[in-house]
């Protein structure tokens, strides 16, 4: 919501402003959509991933030209961005944590040919374990890349820092990319009161004109250039020196910038927040969000008769080194508190560039305190501020520190209060019940498969305990273990990240009664691959002997909610080196575990918190991935589909897949499951809706065993099948579809979904194909 308030309510500015009720990522979203950036690769991942989902939802209206393309993972979104700023247009990106690390070998490259651009980075824990909650684990990695980086306290700050960047990144003194650092879930989803520019030409004017005069790009015929060629030293000494100049350019032009800014909005960012630094004895350096709460601290201090003060930056690269040494002169203690530990480093990156910056700049008498606070979102309060303080002023009156490095707000382990077993090991006897039997065709290689009634497999003991925390109606759990009724024996189970293994996993809890590892969507099909083959050589080598292990351990990887796009290459890599393993991916056309957002494997037309449905564009607008095609073309021993609502066909196809993987290599097996959630479907309608999409031929159920496909449910040929639309009626994410406005994406969509149909009806009926 807007509000137009008067001119003197918003101090000395000189343009047009109005004030919203919005939150940091609104906030960032915002001033890109003013900017009107060209381009924003982009990926989800919490606590960024609001930034894309605002865009589109503006998007959907009409309301910014930006285009947004929706990349296979962090490390591609990268790659799109750096793309094109190559080309001479405005770039702009959004990520947090980990997907920061999985793109960060883009961030080097992007700063040495000197293509500016901005990113938001949203900070949140790096792991694992897994945490996405707000701490600057992730900025530290950033610290290197060689952007300029600056600090957002609020909301307010994102925004104005937002616009700020674009100028700095441009400025011909410059010429980087930067990134804009805001706390996760702290700023990034709290609500606070925020002055904008009200008139986009405003913001157009202070930013000023793009591109820069004669700033090359790849799409100028006339004056082609070579980007990021082979360089030699002393080329390579020379570019890096030009680059480290442009950094602590970034400095003086961030100053004049931040003035113009102030100048016209009323709103000033030095570089260093100083509070009540004038004549303060003890000091608090902390940054982003608690750095406003420190504020009241030094306030109550005050109030006390100490003489309390607090330093904040809003840029950290370059480091402000002079302005610090500055700031604490006649300082004579400070507690220093980083958000992450340079672990083995004595002291988080923050005290340590301090305490160089007071070595160089002469001063040996400042007392510093080390303190690594708030990892992983843990809350900061007032009290904390004051223990901070607290070890400021003890330095102070002892003239020494008696503990220079420490985690504050941390709990001593106790031995004695460690988790214990809550669930017993499963039983091998109980779970090779021999009611299943798999036999091959020594003519024709095929496996022929017997089940007894399905009520017999019920004894079969459950491998995943009640008590997981999923959404109702939620098809991962029923769909996962009606497939491990096919599996006979002894499993070891890798989880990428997702619903499934979320909600299965909160410490010191797990719903997991088999071994269970964990990784992320980019990267669980290598691990679980080093897992088989560690298993196999120790084995070998008699190393295992004593444990008295099976031989027909299965090793089976669960991926979904878009893990088979950032997750596909590490998959055909795992494919081609035919590893002895199965992986099941649950398809739930989304991005689910981050809200919603689009994957590859959402269906054109339908909506997300990324292709959503508004005036000028309705859902995704390009078709969705066939993962268990693409994984049929590396040639492995056997892959399938499955659903919940066939469960022989499905119990059937797990006991293949359990065969092929403990005797021949690697299996992919693509199941279809409902998220009720986010299709807005009614709890209770899961199975039948994930039947409808197997009759409507969205799902066919086949196999393709040793290359020859096989359709192993025919609609058609039972006469079940039921037309497209009927299945889309069964969702409110797709119900927009069956309007008369939108038709031509339904025609897309029936005309697709029969071409595929088609296509895999000729291989059944062609081994060759």
């Amino acid at each position: 919501m807007a509000i137009d308030i008067k001119k003197e309510q918003i101090g000395q500015a000189k343009i047009e402003q109005r004030v919203v009720y919005e939150s940091g990522n609104e906030m960032a979203a915002y001033a890109a959509h003013q900017i009107n950036y060209h381009i924003m690769g982009y990926f989800p991942i919490s606590p960024s991933t609001e930034v894309a989902q605002f865009l589109d939802l503006m998007k959907s209206n009409g309301q910014h030209d930006i285009v947004l393309i929706p990349a296979d993972g962090e490390h591609g979104s990268a790659g799109v961005c750096y793309g094109a700023s190559t080309a001479g247009g405005r770039v702009f990106n959004a990520t947090s944590a980990n997907g920061y690390l999985y793109m960060i070998e883009q961030m080097p490259v992007q700063s040495g040919t000197r293509f500016p651009m901005v990113m938001n980075l949203v900070c949140r824990s790096v792991s694992g374990p897994l945490d996405i909650h707000g701490d600057h684990s992730d900025l530290y990695y950033a610290l290197n890349t060689g952007w300029p980086i600056l600090m957002c306290r609020d909301p307010q700050a994102v925004y104005d820092m937002n616009i700020m960047a674009l100028k700095l990144a441009e400025d011909s003194e410059v010429r980087l990319p930067v990134l804009v650092a805001s706390d996760g879930y702290f700023t990034s989803h709290q609500k606070r009161k925020v002055q904008t520019f009200a008139k986009r030409e405003d913001v157009h004017d202070f930013v000023g004109a793009q591109p820069p005069a004669g700033y090359p790009h790849t799409l100028d015929r006339n004056n082609p250039i070579t980007v990021g060629p082979y360089m030699n030293e002393p080329d390579y000494i020379n570019n890096c020196y030009q680059q480290s100049v442009a950094m602590y350019n970034a400095e003086h032009v961030y100053d004049r910038i931040r003035k113009e800014y102030a100048d016209l909005t009323g709103r000033d960012y030095p570089i260093l927040d100083l509070y009540r630094m004038e004549d303060a004895e003890v000091a608090v350096f902390l940054m982003n969000s608690a750095s406003e709460l420190i504020k009241d601290v030094v306030d109550q201090l005050r109030s006390q008769g100490i003489k309390a003060g607090s330093i904040a930056p809003n840029m950290i690269r370059p480091f402000p080194q002079q302005a610090i040494a500055e700031a604490l002169k006649n300082v004579k203690a400070v507690t220093v508190g980083d958000r992450a530990d340079s672990y083995g480093g004595h002291g988080g990156n923050m005290v340590n560039e301090v305490k160089a910056a007071l070595f160089t700049h002469g001063n040996r008498d400042t007392l510093v305190i080390s303190r690594i606070y708030g990892l992983g979102g843990k809350d900061f309060y007032a009290e904390d501020g004051h223990n901070l303080f607290q070890f400021a002023i003890d330095a102070m009156n002892k003239g020494k520190v008696d503990v220079p490095f420490d985690y504050y707000g941390h709990t001593p382990g106790d031995a004695a209060k460690a988790p214990k077993r809550v669930l017993k090991p499963m039983n091998f006897e109980d779970l090779k019940t021999g009611l299943i039997t798999v036999k091959k065709d020594e003519e024709t290689g095929k496996l022929s498969v017997r089940i007894p009634p399905l009520r017999s497999l019920t004894k079969k003991p459950k491998r995943i305990a009640p008590g997981h925390g999923a959404c109702p109606g939620c098809g991962i759990f029923s769909g996962l273990e009606l497939f491990f009724k096919g599996i006979e024996g002894d499993i070891v189970a890798l989880f990428h990240t997702g619903c499934a293994m979320v909600v299965t996993t909160g410490y010191p809890y797990s719903s997991h009664k088999a071994t269970y590892i964990h990784n992320l969507f980019q990267n669980g099909a290598a691990t679980l691959s080093g897992v088989v083959e560690m298993f196999w050589e120790r084995k070998r080598r008699g190393e295992l002997d004593h444990l008295n292990l099976p031989d027909d351990f299965t090793f089976v990887m669960i991926t979904g909610d878009g893990g088979m796009d950032i997750g596909m290459g590490p998959a055909i890599g795992a494919a081609l080196r035919n590893h002895k393993m199965i992986i099941l991916e649950y398809d739930n056309e989304g991005y689910m575990n981050t809200g919603a957002q689009l994957s590859y494997s959402t269906p054109i037309g339908h909506r997300t918190s990324t292709s959503n449905v508004g005036s000028v564009r309705a859902g995704k607008v390009f078709h969705h991935k066939d993962t268990a095609q693409i994984m049929a073309a590396t040639h492995i021993p056997y892959v399938f589909t499955g659903s919940e609502a066939f469960p022989q066909d499905l119990v059937k196809k797990a006991a293949k897949a359990q065969y092929y993987a403990q005797n021949e290599g690697l299996v992919y097996g693509k199941i279809l499951i409902a998220c009720p959630l986010n299709w807005l479907s009614e709890d209770e309608m899961g199975t039948d809706i994930v039947n409808a999409a197997v009759d409507s031929c969205f799902f066919p159920l086949y196999e393709v065993e040793r290359g020859i496909t096989s359709i192993t449910y025919n609609p058609e040929e039972k006469n079940k099948k039921v037309p497209l639309v009927d299945w889309l009626k069964t969702m409110g994410k797709t119900k927009h579809m069956t309007k008369p406005e939108h038709v031509d994406a339904l025609q897309s969509f029936e005309q697709e979904v029969e071409r595929r149909w088609n296509m895999i009806k000729a291989k059944h009926e062609n081994p060759y194909l």
